[in-house]
């Protein structure tokens, strides 16, 4: 198989990847190939599912004898909730196995393909590296940081406005932008807002994709330092008709009234209270490091601009990703995707890196990793 060959079928194999659902799981693809034919591919769907190994070769059955697999990442050599991967390939009789990055705990790492090596299969790993990481940033991030990696991501006219001065935001942005944000609701750890966003919105902050049969939703996170939270809003409706299926967790301050948080408690609704930070509201960091160790790998911070404000601020944002309609709102009140106090200069600003645009429908997604944010 050629270098373009095998470029080719893992770009394959990274689209299948990111079909996944899995948090706290990597998305893997995976595509087993046969004298120039595609003979199997698959994708680990969620959490608790065989991996994506395991669908491929149930696809090619005794095709896959003296195949060649291509695999975006290492395939595991340990029992987890399903058996190792390595177990599979082997026994299936695969000739080599082209990995596109090798797995990020170091006690695991290398050692798959190790196990491959002993037994007879030649191991390819690099291919497309760069790419096979892109897919699991969030994942990679928090094994080698402890934290989660937080995207901040906005819906804005092209003058810069989330909603207008009268606060009316539905919709900024057409359907198929908004249908991707679902999807990324359902490929996150969590989904957060700041109480001033929900009261606005309203928001139900679950994923809905029609047609589809989410395996899970994702932890929804409302951050309220005074609780004003209402018992009648719609993510409160939601926690109590689908208790467990639809976590909702508002973090809120130490000294939060107890009338207020035992009001919501009943509503299905977790409480949880942390330190205050500097500027008196929830401390961020704190919420941060309850979500680790939770086991939350990736948050969707949904905004307004003044919880941006303080995640960037704070140094705890890892990615853009603004959504900007062709429309104009105007308004000098209008909010924008970041407030706060701001930075003094452009010579200060924070930077955003690899940035990358993609249109959906009407609307362009302009997304990049942030350099660096300075407590």
């Amino acid at each position: 198989m050629t270098g373009y060959e095998q470029k080719r079928w893992m770009r394959r194999a990274l689209r299948l990847a990111a079909k996944g659902f899995t948090p706290p799981n990597p998305m893997v693809g995976c595509v087993i190939v046969k004298d120039g034919v595609l003979v199997g591919e698959g994708y680990h769907p969620f959490a608790g599912q065989p991996h994506a190994e395991v669908f491929a070769l149930r696809a090619a059955g005794e095709r896959a004898r003296g195949a060649t697999v291509l695999v975006t990442l290492e395939p595991c050599y340990h029992w987890g909730r399903t058996p190792p991967c390595t177990d599979a390939l082997i026994a299936a009789g695969v000739a080599r196995v082209i990995v596109g990055t090798r797995d990020i705990d170091d006690e695991k790492r290398g050692r798959g393909s190790e196990i491959l090596q002993e037994a007879g299969v030649a191991v390819e790993v690099g291919i497309l590296e760069n790419q096979a990481r892109a897919v699991n940033e969030a994942f990679f991030h928090f094994h080698e940081c402890g934290t989660p990696f937080v995207t901040v991501k906005a819906a804005m006219t092209l003058d810069g406005k989330i909603a207008s001065h009268t606060g009316a935001s539905r919709w900024i942005t057409g359907e198929a932008a908004r249908t991707h944000v679902h999807r990324l609701r359902a490929q996150s750890g969590a989904v957060m807002v700041g109480v001033n966003t929900l009261l606005a919105d309203d928001a139900r902050l679950d994923a809905r994709l029609p047609g589809t049969v989410l395996p899970r939703q994702p932890l929804r996170i409302i951050v309220d330092s005074g609780l004003r939270t209402p018992c009648t809003a719609a993510a409160v409706r939601l926690a109590r008709q689908s208790p467990g299926e639809a976590p909702l967790l508002i973090a809120t301050t130490e000294g939060a009234d107890a009338g207020r948080a035992a009001a919501l408690s009943e509503q299905g609704v977790e409480i949880l209270r942390l330190p205050c930070g500097p500027d008196e509201r929830v401390d961020l960091a704190a919420l941060m490091r309850s979500l680790a160790a939770r086991g939350i790998i990736s948050v969707l911070a949904e905004g307004g601009g003044e919880l941006n404000a303080s995640l960037l601020k704070a140094g705890l944002a890892h990615r853009v990703l603004f959504f900007v309609a062709p429309t104009l709102l105007g308004g000098r009140t209008a909010p924008t995707p970041v407030e706060g106090d701001g930075l003094s200069s452009p010579g200060v600003a924070i930077r955003v890196d690899e940035l990358k645009a993609r249109r959906y429908g009407q609307d362009f997604a302009l997304s990049g990793r942030i350099r660096a944010t300075r407590p």
